[in-house]
This record gives C-alpha cells, sequence and structure tokens, in this order.
C-alpha cells in the first residue's frame, strides 16, 4: 500500500488521459489557440454522412486504418478545399498508393537506448534545433514520395545528441494537395503525448505542427479511433445500472455467503492438484520465427538475428558495440578464438545487408551459417 504507484505507459492518446502517452495536455492547449474545436466520437464515414462541415479533420493514434469506404469518404471530404491531419506510427497501403508514397522502418542499429530525434525543414520554425523523444518504439518514415506534389514539413533520425540536427534526412512528416485541399501524414504521433509536449522545449515542435492548421476554420478532433477511448468491457455494467438485476444479484451473492458459513463448517475442501506448468518458450520462439520465414520477412529475421549477436558480444566477450571500427574487429578475433579475416568478413557481410531493402533466404542462411561458426569458435573446451 505504501508502494508509488506504477507509472501507466500504455499508448492511450486519448484527450482525457493524464497518463504520459494520453493527449490531455494537447486537448487543452488547442481550444486556447484555435477559435472552435469540436471532439468527434463517432467514425469518421457516418460523422461526415450527417454533418455538412468544413475545416480541419485531426487524427492522431498508435494505429488507425479507415477501410475503403471511410477512406473515400475523408477524401471526397478534403477534395472539396478541406485540410485532413492524420498522425499514427504507420498507414494502410490504400492511402499511401492513393498519394504516391511508401514507408519503411528506421534502422535502430546502433540506437541501443532507443532515442529519437524529430526536426523541422520550414526555416520559420527554427530549423537548426531538433526535439528529442526517449521512449522505446519503432518508427516508420517515408522512403518515396512523389516529389513533384509532396512538401516535407519535418525530419526524423536516431538521436545524435543535444542540438545536433538530423544527418540521415528520413521523412517522417509531410503535406500534399489533394483537390482544392490538402493531406498532412505524420509518423510521429507521440507529438500530441503529456510525455512529449512536457518535456520542454519540446512544446515548440507540436505548436510548430500546429502552425500548418488554419484555426481561424473549424477544427474537428477525433476521439473515435484512439486506443484509450472510454467503452465498457464489463457487463457488470450494465447489470448493476437496473436496479432490479442489481437486488437480484446481490440476493445471490448473501445466498453463497450463507452457504459457505454452513456448509463449510462440515466438509473438508478437496485440495486441488496443480499441474506443473510447461515451459514452452522454445515452441513459442519456432511458432514466430517459422511464420516470419514462411510470410517472406526475412530482413525482419536477419534484424533480429543481429540483434541477438550484438547483444551476445556484449554479454559474454564484454565488447561494447556501438561503433564497428578496425580496433573493434581486432579485439573481438582476440577475445572470441577466431581469426581477424573471419570477423572483418562477418561484419562486412552484415553491413551489406543493413543497406538492402530486401534480402531473399540464401543470404538469411549464409548470415546464421557466419554467425553459428562464429560463436562456435568461442566455445573453449576443457581437456579430460
Amino acid at each position: 500500500m505504501n508502494k508509488p504507484k506504477e507509472l501507466n505507459w500504455f499508448p492511450s492518446y486519448a484527450t482525457h488521459h493524464k497518463i504520459p502517452f494520453g493527449s490531455y495536455v494537447f486537448n487543452e492547449q488547442i481550444e486556447r489557440i484555435a477559435d472552435s474545436v469540436n471532439l468527434v466520437d463517432r467514425p469518421p464515414f457516418e460523422f461526415l454522412l450527417d454533418n455538412d462541415i468544413s475545416g480541419t479533420y485531426l487524427f492522431y493514434n498508435g494505429g488507425i486504418n479507415f477501410g475503403d469506404e471511410e477512406l473515400n469518404a475523408l477524401l471526397d471530404w478534403v477534395n472539396v478545399g478541406n485540410t485532413l491531419m492524420i498522425s499514427a506510427v504507420d498507414f494502410e497501403e490504400t492511402l499511401l498508393d492513393t498519394l504516391n508514397l511508401e514507408t519503411k522502418s528506421v534502422n535502430t542499429v546502433g540506437n541501443f537506448n532507443n532515442e529519437y530525434q524529430v526536426q523541422f525543414v520550414n526555416p520559420r520554425l527554427d530549423h537548426t534545433r531538433s526535439y528529442k523523444f526517449d521512449r522505446p518504439n519503432t518508427f516508420f518514415y517515408f522512403n518515396e514520395i512523389d516529389t513533384l506534389n509532396t512538401s516535407v514539413v519535418s525530419f526524423i533520425d536516431n538521436y545524435r545528441g543535444e542540438n545536433k540536427t538530423v544527418v540521415d534526412s528520413l521523412v517522417n512528416i509531410i503535406k500534399q494537395p489533394f483537390g482544392n485541399g490538402e493531406i498532412i501524414l505524420s509518423t510521429f504521433p507521440q507529438a500530441f503525448t503529456n510525455y512529449f509536449i512536457l518535456n520542454s522545449p519540446n512544446e515548440k515542435y507540436t505548436a510548430g505542427l500546429l502552425s500548418y492548421l488554419d484555426t481561424t476554420k473549424p477544427i474537428y478532433l477525433d476521439k473515435y479511433y484512439k486506443s484509450g477511448k472510454k467503452y465498457y468491457t464489463s457487463p457488470m455494467y450494465l447489470l448493476l445500472n437496473t436496479k432490479s438485476l442489481k437486488w437480484a444479484y446481490y440476493i445471490v451473492l448473501i445466498g453463497v455467503l450463507i452457504y459457505i458459513i454452513f456448509e463449510g463448517k462440515r466438509k473438508q475442501r478437496a485440495i486441488p492438484v496443480v499441474k506443473q506448468l510447461k515451459n514452452q518458450t522454445l515452441e513459442f520462439t519456432r511458432t514466430i520465427a517459422n511464420m516470419y520465414y514462411e510470410n517472406g520477412k526475412h530482413k525482419d529475421i536477419a534484424h533480429h538475428k543481429v540483434q541477438h549477436f550484438l547483444e551476445h558480444i556484449r554479454n559474454t566477450i564484454y565488447l561494447n558495440t556501438s561503433e564497428i571500427n578496425d580496433t573493434f574487429i581486432k579485439n573481438l578475433a582476440a577475445r572470441s578464438n577466431n581469426t581477424i579475416e573471419d570477423s572483418q568478413k562477418l561484419f562486412s557481410f552484415i553491413d551489406s545487408l543493413n543497406h538492402k531493402s530486401q534480402i531473399n533466404n540464401i543470404e538469411l542462411e549464409r548470415l546464421n551459417t557466419l554467425i553459428e561458426n562464429f560463436k562456435s569458435n568461442n566455445q573453449w573446451k576443457t581437456k579430460n
């Protein structure tokens, strides 16, 4: 009872939540700067069908999947001169194909602290300052855009140090005209959360993002596509809110209590036999690996394989893997009972795979063979 309450890191994005990944602060601030803010707790398709509205429709959540009919309704609404802003970790293929876009996850090799930075392109928004986000996540960027119609708003990259600018220029926010309106897409929905905004000076990044919206026109803030939206998950809510059902429930509880008092004294409760739980970690790992392999996700398997190998080096050979250079190769070869040539060959092959967007099963099998051979040379054997 005296322990501090554990912090809730659930990615809610709900406007009424004050937890780190809620958006209570953003909801308060947008009502201050915008002339009209309307919270919408209905599906966009239904809301647009029943209301003749204009302005900006704002969505942000960890994941948003509209479906074809709903997406077409939103695009038709934008086409007549409105603004649609969507911020999510990734987007559905139909939307990306419509806007001639493709996304890809940010390479996390070397980013052991899971720290990222975002930075604006527009010089009016202090484009030399970067903003830090330090919670583990998978982030995406737009690796292909329609350069004729798309404006770049912001970059994202692994964190490189305080006030150091983005190097790789990975685009995470774009703006594109659509008919008489425009669409803004962002792969960084965390910009609207309490945790990000309250870590100064990150509030300037969120404010800069809102500067792309016309705050003199109505802003419709979605509450329907939220991971932490309010809904009743237990039938007890209906049971206890109906007077007759509530008293029937209480009578059942009283009857059970009386039964326990009188019957519990006369009979010895049987002691159940508890079977030992089976360790199914290996079966689970094989199932997940087979699922990745059968779906052709060789790149993802290779990425996880490399990450586990680097962790093996840190935990068993006690070498820092943050920087792979000649000195590291020499030390690794000396400590692992491998030759320098074999060590260079392995890490050269890993580097070549990191620069490929897709790999085949032959390359994956070769990576596995090189790593296993490398590990096997490190198994020191004792003499009998």
